[in-house]
């Protein structure tokens, strides 16, 4: 039932199958499968070729499941079929985060990040796996006309300035999955041996700020709140890097504006590895230690993917990473 035939020796394989109906199909995959994970705003995506012939009917919105051996790795759905004048489909499939792109308006009050998934999944008719709690209550958000994918990061995303604790939204093979990235460590080092090259930046031109002001039009006193948390040596370092917003009603200013500040007053640091041997327990949002001498800086600390493509051939899986954060000596 696999594609590439197992062999002696053991070798690695992958079993691709699409159900229609009744029917499932085993095809036969050519070329590589690719399979892509983003950390927020993308469905995962799976990719591949396979040998068309009259006996094969599949069509849209057909489900599409990939093991690779014997491990779950992703189901989803057909939303494309590509075919020229060979006897071969080019087939894309998405997991449930593919709906995400929806729209719709909520007002949210007194929920927190979990709830409103629970609410959107029940709303939408998707599934739902393991959703953590995410521990904090958010007091209100109107989400006017958003997609789904953006009222889920708001939420997230207040979730993170207001606690820092930082969650990630998946498909875990057909269940939505939120969780801590605390709870998505992945025992695979990365180092100097791991992946054919690698690409490193540092940088304090995004997303990093040495002084948080946040402010709130108090309607009770008529007066202006603000709240100030700042890092003096580093803006002798680097000048001043001031982040600026008002705070809504029920926010915590004096909590929020340090946990901001812990959040971004440090250099942001990004690696892309190319053609690492792959494992499929690595996927966006997870966490892996990476262990390199660059020369310019030693690096030795756990790291965000951001981004992960896994290529299967044969009996063979790379691949390729984005990844970023990171305290560098």
């Amino acid at each position: 039932s696999s594609i590439y035939d197992s062999g002696i020796g053991g070798k690695m394989s992958a079993e691709l199958l699409i159900q229609n109906g009744d029917t499932v199909y085993f095809p036969a995959v050519l070329e590589d499968i690719k399979w892509e994970t983003e950390r927020y705003g993308s469905p995962g995506k799976l990719t591949f070729k396979c040998m068309y012939d009259s006996k094969l009917n599949v069509t849209e919105g057909n489900p599409v499941r990939l093991r690779w051996n014997g491990l779950n790795v992703f189901y989803g759905f057909i939303f494309k079929i590509e075919k020229d004048k060979e006897p071969v489909l080019s087939i894309t499939a998405y997991d449930q985060l593919r709906y995400f792109k929806n729209k719709d308006t909520y007002v949210i009050n007194g929920k927190t990040a979990g709830e409103v998934l629970e609410l959107i999944a029940a709303d939408f008719e998707l599934q739902t796996g393991d959703v953590e709690d995410t521990g904090y209550v958010i007091p209100s958000l109107v989400e006017d006309g958003k997609s789904l994918f953006d009222i889920m990061q708001d939420c997230l995303d207040q979730t993170l300035m207001n606690v820092g604790e930082m969650y990630v939204l998946y498909d875990d093979f057909g269940s939505l999955s939120l969780k801590n990235i605390a709870n998505l460590a992945v025992n695979i080092l990365i180092d100097s041996e791991t992946g054919e090259n690698y690409k490193y930046s540092s940088s304090i031109d995004d997303q990093t700020y040495n002084k948080i002001k946040l402010v709130y039009d108090n309607k009770n006193t008529g007066q202006r709140d603000v709240y100030i948390a700042q890092d003096s040596s580093k803006m002798n370092e680097w000048g001043m890097l001031q982040y600026y917003d008002k705070l809504s009603e029920g926010e915590n200013g004096k909590e929020k504006v340090e946990s901001l500040l812990q959040l971004y007053n440090r250099k942001s640091k990004s690696f892309q590895i190319t053609n690492a041997i792959g494992d499929v327990s690595v996927r966006a949002g997870c966490l892996l230690p990476v262990i390199l001498d660059l020369g310019v800086a030693k690096v030795q600390s756990m790291m965000l993917v951001e981004s992960c493509k896994h290529v299967f051939r044969e009996n063979e899986n790379f691949m390729n990473l984005t990844l970023r954060g990171g305290d560098f000596v």
